[in-house]
């Protein structure tokens, strides 16, 4: 039988009953169900709630219209998924955003307007300002580096975080996140978010960013580091902003709605998970490790290759007066 909320809620309140603390009561429910245990937060809160008196296990009756998960932001995350790879599912979609295929739909029909062709998505036609902010990042890009001849092409650090999907003993679909930052040179680190859950500023700036800086400065402690990242919320804030001055890193822009602009987008991501592609794995953490094989056996001249392309798309890119292709 498959626990739901108020089963474990019901285990929860046992566990308080019988005064067990809360992190006692977390170990226990970890022992008996890994992954699928409540997290420690939703555990302090009932804790709380228990002790204001709380006997009812179901959900408070919700006032007024549910708040859509059809925001900016998970608009921009599907976008991202499809470019990254044509051929992912609606269930793939639903497991990366936690969302319900519902509002995936809408977002897939009505506000990317994509369409499925030969079991790939196939994305809409950008604006006209999203097209000209294409167009003059990448000129922008180009003349700065040289058209990618420029040696300071060497100090680009670009990173991204994208979703591992594989299968558990149970057959229970699960899914593991990793960040992975490359350069011309290679493979600099891939680092597991091992909460599942979105990335944020503090994740990112206190685990995410410092393992990179440490892998870099181990190679060269004097180099210049020039990060490449997207415009996710945890790479914009002001905490991420505040770090990267405080260690001397300078950030490179991105272009909005450009997922296709990052070479882990268009090489690491699609070939790895290509490799990857029918295994199985037992839990999220074997399909990390089997992830990272898979691109520390990828040869160096691969990425020297990548980057190439990424300057070279970048062309394609304004030839192509800012359409994805």
């Amino acid at each position: 039988m498959e626990l739901n909320r108020e089963h474990f809620r019901a285990i929860i309140y046992y566990n308080f009953q019988i005064q067990l603390s809360q992190q006692e009561c977390l170990a226990e429910l970890l022992s008996v169900f890994g992954n699928e245990a409540p997290h420690q937060s939703t555990i302090s809160r009932w804790y709380g709630e228990f002790k204001r008196g709380r006997v009812i296990l179901s959900d408070d009756p919700r006032v007024g219209a549910p708040k859509s998960a059809v925001s900016q932001e998970n608009v921009d995350a599907v976008r991202k998924l499809i470019i990254e790879d044509r051929h992912v599912t609606y269930h793939e979609i639903e497991v990366s955003l936690k969302t319900s295929k519902t509002s995936i739909q809408k977002i897939l029909h009505e506000e990317l307007g994509v369409r499925k062709l030969v079991s790939r998505w196939t994305l809409h036609l950008l604006t006209e300002e999203q097209k000209a902010a294409r167009v003059n990042w990448c000129q922008k890009t180009l003349d700065r580096f040289n058209t990618g001849n420029s040696k300071n092409v060497y100090s680009i650090v670009s990173g991204d975080q994208s979703w591992i999907y594989c299968y558990e003993s149970e057959n229970k679909r699960k899914s593991a996140m990793v960040a992975t930052i490359v350069t011309k040179a290679g493979h600099i680190a891939t680092i597991p978010h091992n909460e599942q859950r979105t990335v944020t500023a503090d994740w990112y700036t206190t685990i995410c960013l410092p393992k990179v800086i440490t892998e870099l400065r181990k190679i060269n402690p004097e180099r210049r580091i020039i990060l490449h990242q997207d415009n996710a919320s945890s790479h914009t804030a002001q905490k991420t902003r505040q770090y990267l001055t405080e260690e001397n890193v300078e950030l490179l822009d991105h272009p909005p709605y450009s997922p296709d602009r990052s070479p882990n987008n268009f090489f690491t991501f699609p070939n790895i998970k290509n490799r990857l592609r029918g295994q199985r794995f037992q839990s999220p953490e074997e399909a990390v490790d089997a992830f990272k094989k898979a691109v520390l056996d990828l040869p160096a001249d691969e990425w020297n290759k990548c980057f190439e392309n990424w300057f070279e798309r970048m062309q394609m890119c304004i030839n192509l007066r800012g359409e994805y292709f």
